[in-house]
C-alpha cells in the first residue's frame, strides 16, 4: 500500500512539473518577438482593467464601490487564495488586478480568478449592537477594518494570508487565531459586527454565476466573476 501511495505522489509531483514547464513554454510563445511582448502587454492590461472597473464601477442600480470594504479573491481550483481590507476601495480594488501595488495578482493571475467578494462593511454597522456602534466609531475606519479583517481570515483561512515570507527566501506558517495584531485586539470588541460580516460573506461567496454577466450586486457588496469574462471577451 506504501509502494502505491508513493507512486501516486510520484505521479502528482510530476505532473505538476509539467504543467510549470507548460506553462513556461507558452509564456515564451507569447512573448516571441518585440511585438507579440507588446500584444500580451495590452491584452493582460485591458482584462485586469475590466476586472477593476466591475469591482468599482456603478453596477445595475448600485453606486460606485468606494471607502472601506472587505475583498476576497477565490481561483478556479484553489478556492479561496486571500482575504484583505482597504479604506480606499476606488484605487484598491482598481490595482488589485493590475498589481502594480499589491502583490497578489503576481502570484495568481487574475486570469484564473473565479470570483472576488467585497463586503462594504459600513452599511452593516447599523445592524448590530449599540454598544458595537459606539465602538466602531471609537476604534474609526482603519482600526474597524483591520479588527473585521483578522475576523474573516480567522473564519476562513486563506492560504495566502496564513504564512510570512522570509527574507531567506523561505516561508513561515502564521497562526492567525493567536496573532496579536492591532486587528486581533479590537476584533473581540465587535462580535456582533463580525457575525454580519460572516454572514454577508457566506452569501456571496456562494452566489451562481449569472447568465450573460459577470457581476451581482448586494445591498451590502458584491461579487465579480472574472471567469465569466472569458465567455465574453468582446463585451
Amino acid at each position: 500500500m506504501d509502494g502505491l501511495l508513493g507512486h501516486g505522489a510520484a505521479g502528482a509531483g510530476q505532473g505538476y512539473e509539467d504543467a510549470y514547464r507548460a506553462w513556461r513554454a507558452s509564456l515564451v510563445t507569447l512573448l516571441g518577438d518585440p511585438s507579440q511582448l507588446a500584444r500580451w502587454q495590452e491584452r493582460r492590461y485591458r482584462f485586469a482593467h475590466r476586472v477593476g472597473a466591475l469591482l468599482t464601477g456603478a453596477e445595475g442600480g448600485s453606486p460606485a464601490v468606494a471607502g472601506p470594504v472587505l475583498y476576497g479573491v477565490f481561483a478556479s481550483g484553489a478556492g479561496l487564495c486571500y482575504v484583505g481590507q482597504t479604506l480606499e476601495a476606488g484605487r484598491r480594488l482598481r490595482d488589485l488586478p493590475v498589481g502594480e501595488s499589491h502583490h497578489l495578482a503576481n502570484t495568481v493571475p487574475p486570469e484564473v480568478w473565479e470570483r472576488v467578494v467585497v463586503i462594504r462593511w459600513p452599511l452593516l454597522v447599523g445592524g448590530a449592537p449599540e454598544a458595537e456602534r459606539s465602538d466602531v466609531e471609537d476604534m474609526g475606519h482603519q482600526v474597524c477594518g483591520l479588527a473585521l479583517e483578522h475576523t474573516l481570515q480567522v473564519a476562513t483561512a486563506p492560504p495566502l494570508n496564513s504564512r510570512r515570507r522570509l527574507t531567506s527566501g523561505d516561508w513561515r506558517p502564521r497562526d492567525l487565531a493567536q496573532s496579536r495584531s492591532r486587528g486581533a485586539v479590537h476584533a473581540r470588541r465587535i462580535p456582533g459586527l463580525g457575525g454580519l460580516v460572516l454572514h454577508a460573506w457566506a452569501a456571496l461567496s456562494q452566489v451562481a454565476v449569472p447568465k450573460g454577466s459577470a457581476v451581482v450586486t448586494h445591498e451590502a457588496g458584491r461579487v465579480v466573476f472574472p471567469s465569466a469574462l472569458h465567455e465574453f471577451p468582446d463585451a
